[in-house]
């Protein structure tokens, strides 16, 4: 999603951007222009040659000016074929997340510094993502940038009626994949901390992943089958945020989460751990609510809070719509990655 977004961005901007896709997949994008297909088998990620071939193919065939990599996958295939096929073009390599709760052995650290020195620049999703990348990998500092995520306006531009109209309020949501930084098992209990005394709250999940159908398990077991809802996959998710009352996001692992950005743009108070990058635009009491990590208990508090309509939630809620706008909107956020383009050296002698 993001490569599509900041793809459409640099070609308003009179560039020209392909996406290249490293495993086949069917999800509707909002991109436009050219794409073209590796189809790498994920069970081969360290020896797929013909993926690799097919890169180095495509970058002699468009010859372009940088190849970005948008994650770790895309990183070793960019990587290997560069070596195998001898193509000079520099990377840039972007750090979406805190690495340091990933790469925790010596041998990861090692083979992961093996990869990112092939990155002309690592440009990080917040600060704390860029701190936490130099510290681990001090042999790379001088590459690390910052380039915060951005959102889209054209989220709020159609759909005019609420997919959480016929759901009991208050209303929260949940925009993410099922996965286990994302904390879904433990934002069942804290929601069923909210219902004792919220008992009429629903709870809305958006978003797929490997660990949905455990949670979706783990509801029933706990009988909140007509309280909590799942809604798969949804282009439309900035719609459930503008109709909802409160956005949570319990994460454990994050870098700088857009749906963040998206429930300021939609002017709805959000309640997240103190993790990652959340804290860059998640100002206590000033754009939201930032809870220590784990402390459930404080979460369920501060949900309690910003469902209450008060005049400091109501400039609480403004102060945040107005941090996105001038900060976060994507048409300036891709302005930003094409002067790291520009500013990128020579590609290295390697």
């Amino acid at each position: 999603m993001f490569a599509s977004q900041l793809s459409t961005h640099i070609n308003k901007k009179g560039h020209r951007a392909i996406i290249v896709f490293v495993f086949p997949g069917s999800a509707a994008l909002p991109f436009s222009g050219e794409t073209r297909h590796l189809n790498g088998s994920p069970k081969k990620r360290m020896w797929d040659v013909k993926a690799w071939r097919q890169l180095a193919q495509i970058i002699k065939e468009e010859k372009p000016d940088i190849v970005q990599a948008n994650a770790g996958d895309t990183l070793k295939y960019a990587v290997f074929s560069k070596l195998l096929f001898r193509w000079k073009q520099p990377i840039v390599f972007r750090n979406a997340s805190t690495i340091s709760l990933y790469i925790k052995t010596t041998p990861a650290k090692l083979l992961n510094g093996f990869f990112f020195k092939y990155a002309s620049k690592i440009v990080s999703v917040s600060r704390t993502s860029a701190t936490d990348f130099a510290k681990l990998f001090p042999q790379f500092k001088t590459r690390v940038t910052t380039v915060p995520i951005g959102i889209e306006e054209e989220g709020l531009k159609s759909g005019n009626e609420s997919p959480l109209k016929n759901t009991s309020k208050p209303a929260l949501v949940h925009v993410g994949g099922f996965t286990y930084e994302k904390n879904h098992a433990r934002l069942i209990g804290i929601f069923e901390g909210i219902l004792k005394k919220q008992p009429g709250a629903s709870l809305h999940f958006v978003g797929s992943g490997p660990l949905q159908q455990q949670i979706e398990e783990l509801v029933k077991q706990k009988g909140l089958e007509q309280q909590v809802h799942f809604y798969g996959f949804r282009n439309d998710a900035m719609q459930f945020m503008k109709h909802a009352d409160v956005l949570l996001l319990p994460s454990i692992i994050e870098g700088l989460p857009g749906v963040i950005l998206e429930a300021f743009y939609c002017k709805t108070p959000v309640v997240a751990y103190d993790v990652g990058g959340i804290g860059e635009v998640v100002i206590n009491n000033r754009t939201g609510y930032l809870v220590p990590k784990g402390n459930e208990e404080a979460f369920i508090n501060k949900v309690l809070a910003a469902l209450e309509r008060t005049s400091d939630n109501e400039q609480m809620i403004q102060n945040a719509w107005q941090l996105v706008t001038n900060e976060y909107l994507n048409a300036s956020i891709a302005g930003k990655f094409l002067d790291v383009y520009r500013n990128v050296s020579s590609p290295l002698n390697n």
